[in-house]
């Protein structure tokens, strides 16, 4: 599994980020995109500016977040 500054060294700049929206989209929805084989950047399109947060696939099933609902295969 990777640790946090494995997560953080990837480069995001090319990572495709789609949006899963909870309520009304003119809220803000969360984005996920996959930054490599076992790496996932969750981003929040309220905040486009803020740097998204790191993950592992393990840490995203624990936290309940499925790629799938993303459209994202794991």
């Amino acid at each position: 599994m990777l640790n946090e500054n494995d997560l953080y060294a990837l480069d995001i700049n090319d990572a495709s980020f789609v949006k899963a929206c909870g309520g009304p989209c003119s809220e803000g929805c969360v984005t996920l995109a996959r930054i490599g084989d076992d790496a996932w950047a969750l981003g929040d399109s309220k905040r486009p500016d803020a740097q998204p947060l790191r993950f592992s696939t393990e840490e995203l099933a624990v936290a309940g977040i499925d790629p799938a609902r993303f459209g994202l295969s794991v």
